[in-house]
């Protein structure tokens, strides 16, 4: 059974993290444009904390003069890549206190922005085909369908546009860093689809099929999928049983990154 009001709830507590200096609402305001292209360019394979998560480097490159939709990624972090890298920044996000991160990035780094508040299930401010890249972090946990934002999301990018989108393992969604016992990560609950008990937010379990098919029904092609990076640091440098240690044990989370085919 979905929770009623789960997107107002989620609100509620991402702006109640936002108070609280949560790790993924505070802007990046120390970013160094040197430390991207280094990325970028492959002198080096993942970015040091807190930068770790943006990935994979090809949805980087060549974003200069680009109009990127970042979709329910707010918080100021995506955003600083990406208007540092010189694209035209779109910050599309629920909670108004993670796109005040955003401005402040912004104002920051001393790029523009357009700023839209909004639920990442409807588009319909934007016009059709007015995005070349759609970046979307792990927010798609926060909605019980995903297919319903990947219509959204086909229907404003180009033709030859991308969509670089998250995903949480649905076999590993349940681990946390509480679930280490003698020396290893435990999995607590069955394999299913549906909402995520005993989480902090309303958050739902989307099974493979659900996340590449939906994909594919809508004509993308899938041009690769990529693991999250962190588990390329060395594991003896996290202490074991805290998150930074389970998720560089613990591959929790993903990528794929989707193209729209062009008109024939």
């Amino acid at each position: 059974m979905i929770p009623h009001d789960f997107a107002k709830y989620n609100q509620r507590l991402w702006t109640e993290w936002s108070r609280n200096g949560s790790e993924y609402t505070r802007p990046w305001l120390e970013l160094k444009k040197s430390l991207l292209d280094d990325y970028v360019t492959g002198r080096i394979n993942v970015l040091p904390r807190p930068y770790m998560y943006i990935y994979p480097r090809s949805v980087l490159q060549n974003a200069r003069d680009k109009d990127v939709l970042l979709l329910a990624s707010g918080g100021g972090q995506q955003s600083a890549v990406y208007g540092l890298l010189g694209a035209r920044v779109t910050a599309f996000d629920l909670t108004e206190s993670q796109l005040e991160a955003d401005r402040a990035a912004a104002e920051h780094h001393g790029y523009d922005i357009d700023i839209v508040q909004g639920d990442m299930r409807d588009l319909s401010g934007f016009e059709d085909e007015s995005f070349d890249l759609v970046y979307h972090a792990i927010s798609l946990v926060f909605v019980p369908d995903v297919r319903e934002v990947y219509r959204e999301v086909h229907r404003v990018l180009h033709p030859g546009g991308v969509y670089r989108v998250g995903h949480c393992h649905p076999a590993t969604q349940t681990v946390d860093e509480s679930c280490w016992r003698d020396g290893k990560y435990e999995i607590p609950g069955p394999f299913k689809a549906g909402p995520l008990v005993g989480a902090d937010a309303r958050e739902f379990v989307h099974m493979f099929s659900d996340i590449f098919n939906g994909l594919c029904d809508l004509g993308f092609h899938i041009d690769g999928v990529f693991e999250d990076p962190r588990h390329l640091y060395p594991l003896t440098e996290a202490e074991e049983g805290s998150e930074e240690h389970m998720l560089r044990m613990v591959q929790k989370y993903f990528c794929i990154v989707a193209t729209k085919p062009e008109r024939v």
